[in-house]
Formats: C-alpha cells, structure tokens, sequence
C-alpha cells in the first residue's frame, strides 16, 4: 500500500515538474528532428520515445498516426488524451516531454560551422562559442536568423544577445574593416 502511494505521489510530483517544464517553454511548436517521450501513467505498452520525421506524424498504440508537428506539447498531450479515453483507458494520465529538440545551424564567420544541439536560453553569443567563437573577420553587427518556425522564411537582423529557437539557421557575416 506504502509502495502503491509513493509511486502515485512521485508520479504527480513528476507531472507537476513536467507541466511547470512545459509552461516555461511557452508556445513551442513541435517541429521535425525532435525527440519526444508520451508516457502515460500504470502502461508501459502506451509509453513510447520517437523522433519526429519530415512527415510529422507519430505512429501511436491503438491510435494509429497522429500529427505532432505544429502542434504544442499541451496539444498533442490533449489529443493523445481524447484518443484514449473512454474506449481504452477510463481516466488515462499522458505526459509529452520533449527529451532532444532539434538541432538550430549556424554558418559564416564562426570557426566551426554546421548544426549544433539546441538548448534552452541558448543566445547567438552561445550559439557561436559552440561553433568554436567567431573569426577574426565576423561581424558582429551582421548576424542574421532565419526562423524555423516562419513560413516565409525571411532573414532578419539580430544583435549576438538575440536567443536562438530549436531549428533556427543563424549567419554571421564578414565585416570588411
């Protein structure tokens, strides 16, 4: 019975932890080459880990393809929830988390172009020193984003405090004097 609660406890401790994790992430939209783990509480068999292909859809137990890109964390939590409640599970509790996000590039005057893994409150400064720092010609007053999620995918102009989103593609350019 002691066993029973505890696990019940550290399990609404954890989801509790995962939503706060969620909120402070804010509106992210799932995108493809993110890893994300949907556990629902008491079956194993509903708990699986997946990369999010080009296609965007997951395929899930009993549910069948779902689409996951686009969608925030609460959304996809919400629709994996609908699915099963009722004709397989009576109250089921589903958690997403995002375990990898996808990787953001940066190229230009940095040492080491190429994608590099994403991590929260990452900056262009940061994004750089993991690039191996800018070169002695970059220009800092040059740096430019393409947003992942902006479907015109225009270039704008940031300064190196600019934070970075999972996906973006960062270029900084040379400056001449």
């Amino acid at each position: 019975m002691i066993n029973k609660l505890l696990k019940t406890f550290c399990f609404v401790v954890l989801t509790s932890w995962l939503c706060v994790q969620a909120q402070s992430a804010g509106d992210y939209q799932l995108g493809s080459g993110d890893t994300i783990k949907i556990s629902v509480f008491g079956q194993a068999d509903l708990s699986i880990e997946t990369l999010l292909d080009d296609s965007g859809k997951i395929e899930y137990p009993f549910l069948g393809q779902i689409q996951a890109t686009g969608k925030t964390l609460t959304q996809l939590q919400q629709d994996i929830l609908a699915g099963l409640k009722g004709d397989y599970l009576v109250n089921p509790n589903v958690s997403v988390t995002i375990v990898e996000y996808r990787p953001f590039f940066i190229d230009g005057e940095v040492k080491q172009p190429g994608g590099y893994p994403f991590q929260p409150g990452l900056t262009v400064s940061k994004a750089a020193a993991l690039a191996g720092g800018f070169t002695e010609r970059a220009s800092l007053s040059k740096i430019f984003i393409v947003r992942s999620n902006d479907p015109e995918q225009a270039s704008v102009s940031v300064t190196a405090n600019a934070l970075v989103q999972p996906g973006d593609i960062i270029t900084v350019r040379q400056s001449y004097f």
